[in-house]
């Protein structure tokens, strides 16, 4: 992008929320993807003349607690609002949303980009409303529309137009996603459209204050694509304004094959859906002990766990990202600290072993039969000189699969790690000896046999002996037998 614009960007996030019951009636909500088309539908998410919806209160309930996370003033007085427009996937030919009342606003969110440094985002509203069914498109021509979706509890998060990139408005959109997870709203799938992004961009002159011609991004199912896409448009606008010509206000979408954007139809502005208070509805009134309620029971967030793991427990900011990034992972790592574990070490073990054999097997670690305090267990064996940790590793794969204890494991398989000075001494002294020509080279210059030694003993114990015992064991006595 030429260096003579600024961008300006803000993000339009649509998240499912995570209810059995759709927004305003009794339907079932079902995967959009399997589900069987138009059977989980009703005369209410049909829109039928005469149908009256009804506020699901655990939609309000889970849009509370997002909107509490990120740092909203709570609307005690909610109003929702007919959202006019008329298209094949709207069967009212309006949408219940929210517009003058939204549940929150004046939030923000704290992003760490790619270079370390840190932005604050800031959040122009949190509001609910209802999702639309799904068109999908024949090539032979002609759509088919699928009511499924159709008044599905939605949450859109609007955020205030102060993202400058594509990388940025990744980060701040990848953070978004894994709040919405931590809180348990949202699954944060974009392959199946329960979490859309939408990029709203535009050029100004670096400088100016104004606010330059924007277009709206669509169809973008993954953050790959959300900052890919939204750099090939600013770059698109420049080429348009160095041409001399104007930016159309339109939405475009995102061609995934082709890497480009691409016109869909004329963007409107708000005045052109003609919102005004649904009739239906009664106003929401939040009063003061439901949102104490919703405010005391969030959960600790990803930022303030990666704040704590490297300010209390002293591990990397890539340690603490990467602990932090899934709830469920991240409380399996509390429970092992607290269980006694050594943080650094608990980091070390659950990032790579625990996370290379998670991945071998296919599971999450909410779903296997090892508790934290098993971990803990089996690193103090190898703490204790009891087990090496080739065999520490072999003995975690087997927790993995049968739950058994660590010791148990140890015993039952006879891998206790054999860490008597003496004997190994002898084994060490016979492995010389009977390898003269290996002694005769290494006393000759290749001091690299030393390493073979090593390897000969842990062999002959099976893997057992204490493999540091044995390193200094073999130097010791190869030094011994002359000038290496």
């Amino acid at each position: 992008m030429a260096e003579q614009y600024e961008a300006v960007i803000g993000l339009e996030i649509h998240a499912e929320l995570l209810t059995e019951s759709k927004m305003f009636c009794g339907c079932r909500v079902v995967d959009s993807v399997a589900a069987t088309p138009n059977t989980a539908v009703c005369p209410v998410c049909l829109g039928m003349p005469g149908m009256l919806p009804v506020i699901n209160r655990r939609a309000v309930e889970f849009a509370l607690r997002v909107a509490l996370a990120l740092g909203c003033d709570i609307q005690p007085h909610n109003i929702f609002a007919r959202k006019n427009y008329f298209y094949p996937d709207l069967p009212k030919g309006y949408q219940i949303s929210q517009y003058e009342l939204p549940i929150g606003r004046h939030g923000h969110l704290d992003v760490t980009l790619p270079g370390g440094e840190t932005r604050r985002i800031g959040i122009r509203r949190v509001h609910m409303e209802e999702d639309t069914g799904k068109l999908t498109h024949l090539e032979r021509g002609g759509s088919l529309v699928d009511y499924n979706r159709s008044g599905v509890p939605l949450l859109e998060i609007v955020s205030e137009p102060d993202i400058r990139s594509g990388e940025e408005a990744r980060a701040y959109a990848t953070r978004i996603r894994q709040i919405l997870r931590y809180l348990g709203v949202n699954s944060g799938d974009m392959e199946k459209g329960v979490l859309r992004i939408e990029p709203n961009i535009s050029l100004r002159p670096r400088g100016s204050q104004a606010f330059g011609t924007r277009t709206e991004l669509k169809n973008l199912n993954s953050f790959r694509a959300l900052a890919e896409g939204t750099d090939y448009e600013l770059a698109r606008q420049a080429a348009v304004l160095d041409a001399g010509g104007q930016v159309t206000q339109e939405t475009r979408g995102w061609h995934d094959t082709r890497r480009e954007t691409f016109s869909q139809r004329a963007k409107e502005e708000a005045e052109d859906y003609r919102y005004f208070a649904e009739p239906d509805l009664p106003p929401l009134t939040l009063d003061d002990n439901w949102i104490v309620t919703a405010r005391a029971a969030l959960p600790e967030l990803p930022q303030a766990k990666e704040a704590r793991y490297t300010g209390q427990l002293g591990l990397s900011p890539g340690e603490a990202a990467a602990l932090a990034d899934d709830r469920a992972v991240a409380e399996w790592f509390d429970a092992a600290v607290a269980a006694g574990g050594a943080p650094k070490t608990l980091a070390n073990w659950t990032l790579n072993d625990l996370f290379r054999l998670l991945n071998e097997r296919g599971r999450r670690i909410d779903d296997i039969p090892v508790a934290p305090a098993a971990l803990v267990a089996l690193l103090d064996l190898v703490a204790q000189g009891a087990l090496n940790l080739n065999s520490a590793r072999d003995v975690l794969a087997e927790m993995l699969d049968s739950g058994r204890a660590p010791a148990d494991i140890v015993t039952a398989r006879g891998l206790t790690q054999i860490s008597d000075e003496a004997a190994l001494l002898a084994l060490v002294e016979q492995t010389i000896a009977d390898n003269p020509d290996a002694l005769a080279n290494y006393l000759g210059g290749k001091t690299a046999l030393l390493g073979w030694f090593v390897g000969q003993v842990m062999r002959a114990t099976r893997g057992q002996a204490n493999p540091a015992v044995v390193n200094r064991l073999v130097a010791e006595r190869l030094a011994a037998r002359g000038p290496g």
